[in-house]
């Protein structure tokens, strides 16, 4: 590549700093906006903003059809948006569909939780009305607004007493916003095609036979259509319809009478939800873990930079503008694209800070050997950018099948911590391979030519990893077998190997928030008798959380009222608001069937990963080393688990996921080095002692790099450990365990059982 000048690499630099602080500028008030709940920060999820999560379950032998559960989404929103949003003041909210018979909804920012999730609970009908009651008298008047209204004193209750009440919308067949041709002009105009059932067809008939007799123009004239508390519709009569059909003028557009249609077919749906999960996070909450978490965020990435530059020297300078840059971009594109931001998703960002040293740490390692061989330093920087990119990518991507695994099987705040991840994975190759490529040369071309600035990579004899397995591997075993016998007593002590939580058990856990610091017997003593009352229920889990004043109440399922009343029985007896208090209230459905995601999930990302490492490596011998070091990190990331007895719930998917996809990244950089190696020594000449050095000798060369990764990511994590909340703590503590175990393994498993199979399994010449 052809060298950058002076005067190129001022403007390169200039330009980096410029750009640098615009977008720190335009990330500051992203984050400051979103500090502030104003609305123009960055879209965040119920446990950032507090807010209500229920999940309902269509009943009935048959799933619904499409259409009808489409509708029903429909119908949620039109409620929320139009009925709820206002008073609770929510901010936008989240409706879809969950497999073929269950609809989530996802509404943060609300004031009172329990009663949005009450109202919920209560879908709205749709009725065809008599413009005239029994007695002659309107039973809707036209607002000075324009809008129809039900005329004073009349109710949908009083008028279906005086059979004002024509049909509802289970009378009616079908109902579509369709296109029809204006016989005169030729012209197509929006329309609502409705078809009535047999009953529907005969009180049609009457009520129209009436309204087309009556005074053009007027109330009397018309059918009102009222639908959730409001009129949607209120069509004049032309004619007598008898037929079982009409057609409903009058749309502006397609969209419009689309909509109309929509209103008219979920009025009558005859799906029966009913709540099957559901979740109230307070925003007190949801705030103290947001400052905590962008906190543990800033800290790491300074401590972060501060050991790349001291490492590195120059390049360790370009790489922390380039991980500036990176952390700018990652927030303008959170935002831009409105992607819903959780504690999950914070992890996913700030693991991925510490990841984006990798691929630098592979690049500069290779830099320093380039230089140790005598090479021109111009000449060392393109030859260390180049032949670190394959480790880089081959890394690098299997960290994006896990995520790739998580974003499609898993759900809520799962996806959203995938999402993330794969996000940062992507951006940090991005800003490595190129960013800090172009400040390096910038560097380079303003005269920092020094080898002292790029640092000098000394040769050391390689140290005796594959001799030393047999002590590597005990220690494994060692490890592994602590995680079962420590499930074994689980089992034998609370009846399940491990402690699972309610996303895998199903019940409800209520998180309360106090003012002091409870001891264990206070606990039992003052709350634990308040639940007790309430559930009719002596079986009561309660967590201690030292850090944040947290309590931790595990017990069965709770109904809405249970959960009131708990509320009320802890403001009453504690003085604890209900905005320090939330809950959630999962079904042993739903707990059978995220058990059975997580296995799959796992088993899908270890078969895709096995399957890419085959495919680049071309040796299975690769891929299962690499497949059984990722399996060895996922039972001691479990024994710690069953030792310490974390909880085992949602979060535990993703980090398991990305235990496996850090573990196998790092081992791949050493399995890269290794089949460099290979290259330089002929096939007739590869017997025990010379394989033995080709690998103690690749994992030598890459022992920095190792460490340094491991180091970054570890502190990113531990500022997680030691800043963040109690949720984002559980999940702080294994991934830290998962990251050291999948550094120890890359290390002193992976290659050391790459050595044992190339020997025992030797290719057939």
């Amino acid at each position: 590549m052809k060298s950058m000048k002076k005067g190129q690499g001022i403007v390169a630099l200039i330009a980096m700093v410029v750009l640098i602080g615009l977008l720190g500028w335009y990330s500051f008030g992203i984050v400051s906006n979103t500090i502030k709940g104003n609305g123009k920060g960055l879209k965040l999820g119920l446990d950032l903003a507090g807010g209500v999560s229920i999940t309902y379950e269509a009943q009935g032998d048959k799933a619904p059809s499409d259409a009808d559960m489409e509708d029903t989404i429909t119908k949620l929103k039109n409620r929320i948006e139009n009925d709820l949003g206002s008073e609770n003041q929510t901010t936008e909210a989240n409706v879809y569909r969950v497999g073929d018979r269950r609809i989530t909804v996802e509404i943060p920012g609300v004031k009172d939780a329990n009663a949005l999730l009450e109202q919920l609970g209560t879908p709205g009908n749709l009725y065809f009305i008599n413009p005239l009651g029994a007695d002659g008298s309107e039973n809707y008047t036209l607002g000075s607004d324009g809008s129809y209204q039900l005329a004073e004193g009349k109710t949908i209750e009083s008028l279906q007493e005086d059979g004002s009440i024509i049909l509802q919308g289970s009378d009616v067949k079908s109902a579509e916003g369709v296109y029809e041709t204006d016989q005169t002009t030729k012209a197509q105009k929006p329309v609502v095609q409705l078809t009535f059932s047999k009953k529907g067809t005969e009180a049609f008939g009457k009520a129209t036979t009436v309204a087309a007799a009556a005074q053009k123009y007027t109330v009397a004239n018309t059918i009102g259509i009222y639908y959730d508390g409001k009129f949607v519709s209120v069509p004049s009569v032309n004619e007598p319809i008898m037929n079982g059909t009409c057609i409903i003028t009058g749309s502006a557009d397609i969209d419009e009478a689309k909509q109309l249609a929509s209103y008219i077919r979920i009025g009558g749906l005859d799906v029966n939800l009913v709540e099957i999960q559901s979740q109230v996070v307070s925003a007190q909450l949801g705030s103290n873990a947001l400052a905590s978490s962008l906190q543990a965020a800033l800290i790491g990435l300074i401590i972060v930079m501060l050991f790349m530059i001291g490492a590195y020297r120059m390049p360790g300078l370009a790489a922390s503008m380039a991980l500036t840059l990176y952390t700018e971009v990652t927030l303008a594109i959170l935002y831009l694209f409105d992607i819903t931001l959780t504690l999950p998703g914070i992890a996913g960002i700030i693991l991925s800070i510490g990841m984006a040293v990798d691929a630098n740490a592979i690049i500069f390692v290779r830099i320093k050997e380039e230089i140790g061989l005598e090479h021109h330093i111009a000449a060392s920087i393109e030859a260390g950018f180049s032949k670190a990119l394959s480790a880089i990518i081959d890394g690098n991507v299997t960290t994006l099948i896990a995520a790739a695994v998580l974003g499609v099987i898993g759900t809520g705040t799962v996806k959203g911590f995938a999402i993330t991840l794969a996000l940062g994975v992507v951006l940090s190759m991005f800003t490595a391979i190129v960013i800090t490529k172009l400040l390096v040369r910038a560097f380079y071309a303003i005269g920092v030519r020094d080898k002292k600035f790029y640092g000098l990579r000394v040769k050391k004899p390689n140290m005796n990893f594959v001799g030393r397995r047999a002590i590597f591997f005990g220690v494994s075993l060692a490890l592994v077998a602590a995680g079962f016998v420590g499930m074994a007593v689980n089992k034998a002590n609370i009846g399940k190997p491990l402690n699972y939580s309610l996303e895998f058990l199903g019940g409800t856990s209520t998180t309360v928030q106090v003012d002091k610091e409870y001891s264990l017997a206070e606990i039992d003593e003052q709350i634990v008798p308040i639940v007790a009352q309430v559930t009719g229920d002596n079986d009561i889990q309660t967590q201690k959380v030292d850090q944040d004043n947290s309590i931790i109440i595990k017990t069965k399922p709770l109904s809405l009222e249970q959960r009131e009343a708990l509320n009320a029985g802890l403001e009453e007896k504690l003085g604890i608001t209900e905005e320090a208090i939330a809950s959630e209230n999962i079904s042993s459905v739903v707990s059978g069937e995220m058990r059975q995601q997580s296995i799959i999930a796992v088993l899908v990302a270890v078969f895709f990963m096995l399957i890419y490492i085959w495919f680049r490596f071309r040796d299975f011998r690769f891929a299962s080393s690499a497949i059984i070091a990722l399996a060895h990190d996922v039972l001691v990331t479990l024994a710690l688990y069953a030792v310490v007895r974390l909880s085992v719930g949602t979060p535990f998917i993703a980090c398991i996921l990305t235990v496996i996809g850090y573990s196998v990244n790092d081992t791949i950089v050493i399995f890269d080095r290794i089949r460099e190696n290979l290259k330089g020594l002929p096939e007739n000449d590869r017997n025990k002692d010379s394989l033995k050095e080709v690998a103690d000798r690749s994992i030598t060369e890459t022992l920095t790099r190792s460490l340094s990764t491991s180091f970054t990511t570890a502190v990113m994590v531990l500022m997680l450990l030691i800043l963040g909340v109690a949720s984002i703590r559980e999940f702080a503590l294994p991934l830290l365990v998962g990251v050291l175990s999948g550094t120890y393994s890359s290390i002193c498993i992976a290659t050391e059982l790459w050595y044992v199979m190339h020997v025992r399994f030797a290719k057939k010449k």
